[in-house]
């Protein structure tokens, strides 16, 4: 079936995507009654099951006083193992295919964060161990087809199913859309870190990996641009100005600081300025766990001092280039800038985003100038965030005015200490999932039964994320009621 992704996302309600979806999901779609049965796949249509994941819902879920967020953690935490996961082998070894939901691609940065939720529990389930080496080996596949594309075709020999074919770029077979975004490269350099931390396993890390982590960090020099710009172009045949680049497809005009350029956000949104901060921060971080890897599990200390000073010199530029004032003497970290002097302030629900720069290991959580760019991006001064009968919550252009996403009300759950400010978080996910069981890309400001993407796994594992985080942290508040 040959869709635009954007006329799948962008579709408000539940009706465009009921066939995507799976069967007892579609069931509790719209209904805006409580549902307390366990709305997962019956156990032979899912598509993996881990021992440790199911004694991990077992566990925390006892430890929830509303059944309501009980009955959504149930719901949500498991959805990428039960509904997104193809497995099978390539020459021999472990391959991992995940879709992101209702879209039959792999994104490298939703994959890497659909998983991420669960690599705590890898030491203890060798299928789930199985289940990170075939994605670790398959985003490396991925980037060595094409590291410029942002989402990927099961089928390397494919074309895209998306209604990309006619993108004014270098369509390559096996990709499904080929946006540039600096997130696409980091999240599997974060994800490989994270699995090597918990399992020590050098399984996946083999020189196929290597290769792909080269071209990554590669790309990510070339998109530097100091000696030209580079070979990266895109234009898309559509009237939104979200969905091409200006100048021949190169983008907006910058003067070159050693910051990566990137041509979209993680919103798969065309940037206005090239430089996106969150993503360079992001970059920054994301090299530095790399080199980790590369050390630690390959032995390869050139490799990894070579993306450590990479990793230091988009650093120094980014507290040279990449901040701006907050209008009231103080000092934020922009969205973006085009190295120029000029910034745009906002922030985008999506991660990388300015609110959620800790959960990328880009900024402690209590320091002052994340602290003063986060208190500024939930705030009217954010032109994307949005105040609601049903909740308040940052969105962004890609799905469009007075919808807020999920995501960010998670995010900030998340990197809160206040206790009040959770609560209310919890509140709102628990009353604006539209009766559906699951969360949404996102959902209208003064009516959540009219929301996008039914089956969006991203967010789903994000809110199972929250509550782990929250059974760790503030346990008393998981014994409380919303």
């Amino acid at each position: 079936m040959d869709l635009s992704r954007r006329d799948l996302v962008t579709g408000v309600g539940t009706v465009a995507l009921a066939s995507l979806l799976p069967a007892a999901a579609t069931a509790a779609a719209g209904s805006s009654a409580p549902r307390r049965t366990s709305l997962r796949p019956v156990a032979a249509k899912r598509g993996f099951t881990s021992k440790a994941v199911e004694a991990e819902i077992a566990r925390v879920k006892a430890k929830i006083a509303d059944p309501e967020i009980a009955w959504l953690f149930e719901n949500c935490y498991p959805n990428t193992l039960d509904t997104t996961v193809q497995l099978g082998e390539t020459d021999g070894k472990p391959d991992t295919f995940v879709i992101t939901g209702d879209i039959d691609a792999m994104w490298l940065r939703d994959s890497s964060a659909q998983l991420q939720t669960y690599v705590h529990l890898t030491p203890k389930d060798a299928g789930l161990r199985r289940v990170f080496q075939g994605a670790l080996q398959r985003q490396a596949r991925c980037i060595l087809i094409d590291p410029y594309a942002n989402a990927f075709m099961k089928d390397p020999t494919a074309k895209s199913n998306l209604g990309a074919r006619t993108d004014l770029t270098e369509m390559k077979p096996g990709v499904a859309e080929r946006k540039w975004e600096i997130d696409s490269l980091c999240y599997p350099m974060r994800l490989a870190h994270a699995y090597w931390t918990a399992t020590r396993d050098k399984a996946p890390f083999d020189s196929l990996w290597a290769e792909g982590m080269a071209k990554a960090v590669a790309t990510l020099r070339e998109q530097q641009r100091i000696e030209g710009p580079g070979p990266y172009r895109f234009q898309r045949r559509d009237t939104s100005s979200t969905e091409t680049l200006m100048l021949g497809g190169y983008g907006a005009p910058t003067r070159k600081v050693g910051l990566i350029h990137s041509g979209f956000r993680p919103s798969d949104d065309a940037c206005v300025f090239p430089f996106l901060i969150p993503s360079n921060l992001f970059a920054v971080s994301a090299l530095r766990m790399l080199a980790v890897v590369l050390r630690e599990a390959r032995g390869d200390s050139t490799a990894a001092a070579a993306c450590e000073a990479f990793a230091a010199e988009v650093r120094t530029a980014l507290d040279e280039h990449g901040k701006m004032t907050d209008g009231k003497g103080g000092e934020v970290w922009a969205f973006e800038v085009d190295g120029f002097g000029n910034a745009l302030f906002m922030d985008d629900a999506n991660v990388p985003s300015l609110s959620a720069l800790p959960l990328l290991g880009s900024a402690e959580r209590n320091d002052p100038l994340y602290r003063r760019t986060a208190a500024l991006a939930w705030s009217e001064r954010n032109p994307y965030f949005f105040k609601g009968s049903a909740a308040e919550g940052i969105g962004g252009p890609h799905a469009g005015m007075d919808l807020i996403w999920p995501m960010s009300i998670i995010t900030r759950a998340l990197l809160s200490d206040d206790d009040a400010v959770i609560r209310q978080c919890l509140h709102w996910l628990k009353t604006t999932h539209g009766g559906t069981g699951f969360m949404h890309e996102s959902f209208h400001k003064d009516d959540p039964t009219k929301f996008t993407r039914s089956w969006f796994a991203w967010a789903n594992g994000l809110f199972g994320d929250l509550i782990l985080d929250l059974e760790r942290r503030k346990p008393t508040l998981l014994a409380a009621t919303y």
